[in-house]
């Protein structure tokens, strides 16, 4: 058996702001590389707790970070920060890491739902600052559904529907554990919500990494039709690859849910893909 991996808390010094966060690290050294996990609305890093030791068995760092306005910083945020400036935030942050830590072939993102809206403005943005490998989202589209037009927030009532789908997708007993993940979204980062799809269309050719998009069956934040998501692609002109996945039988918060190994088994993979040969020949050894 795998041997669970060492989760401690980290803090990471962004340009004066201090961000909690979980960093976990492989059992070899250097890392492959260094995942930048970012959660999305009204969530904390520890939402990528089952992702944690698939990534650190297959020779990667994880820093999951908690985004700004959310943990540690949220008392020197009170109303949050806009995306944009998360990933000016994030990109500071990423550079003071790589200056005390091996961050093996550079940093990968991935990211959930507004999360993935951080991960496209950072990586749009990035200006060779920190080497930066690939962009995998889930739950983060384009075009939002009709039905999402009034962007519950992740604490009140009537977005269950919206933020996890149906309720048999997840393990008995995850909405009510997931309580302990969960914190107030800052007012600026709501407030800018329905503004993403021009943001979006801003960023996207920019963005000069593989990217790879994930939807779950029963995401019911996004228009998800055939035309929608080619629009949505097509914008990312200089990404070297732009690859759509839909995961059978899961709802929005897929790394919540009982199709979770899978996506997570699929990220790592894609990050396989985007990581320098030499890098993906030296796999972590599996430890009995």
């Amino acid at each position: 058996m795998t041997r669970p991996p060492t989760v401690r808390p980290h803090t990471l010094h962004a340009a004066g702001i201090e961000l909690s966060a979980l960093l976990a690290l492989p059992g070899t050294t250097p890392p492959r590389s260094t995942i930048l996990a970012i959660h999305g609305r009204g969530m904390r890093a520890a939402y990528w707790n089952s992702f944690i030791p698939l990534a650190t068995a297959a020779g990667h760092a994880v820093l999951a970070v908690d985004r700004p306005g959310y943990g540690a910083s949220a008392g020197h945020l009170p109303e949050g920060q806009t995306l944009a400036e998360q990933a000016e935030t994030l990109h500071a942050a990423l550079k003071e890491h790589a200056r005390t830590h091996d961050t093996g072939a550079g940093f990968h993102l991935l990211g959930h739902s507004d999360g993935g809206k951080v991960a496209l403005h950072t990586a749009a943005t990035a200006g060779g600052a920190v080497p930066l490998l690939g962009l995998d989202t889930s739950g983060t589209g384009y075009q939002y559904d009709p039905q999402a037009l009034h962007f519950p927030s992740t604490l009140g009532g009537g977005a269950t529907k919206l933020n996890w789908g149906p309720l048999h997708l997840y393990p008995r007993g995850t909405v009510q554990a997931s309580r302990a993940l969960l914190a107030p979204t800052p007012p600026r980062e709501s407030a800018e919500t329905i503004h993403w799809p021009r943001q979006f269309e801003t960023l996207a050719p920019d963005v000069r990494i593989p990217v790879r998009l994930t939807f779950a069956e029963h995401e019911a934040w996004w228009h998800l039709d055939d035309t929608t998501l080619t629009a949505m692609t097509s914008r990312l002109t200089r990404s070297p690859s732009v690859t759509v996945d839909h995961l059978p039988a899961a709802g929005h918060n897929i790394s919540l849910g009982h199709t979770a190994d899978t996506y997570h088994q699929r990220a790592l993979a894609f990050l396989d893909a985007c990581l320098p040969p030499a890098t993906t020949a030296r796999r972590a050894p599996q430890h009995n």
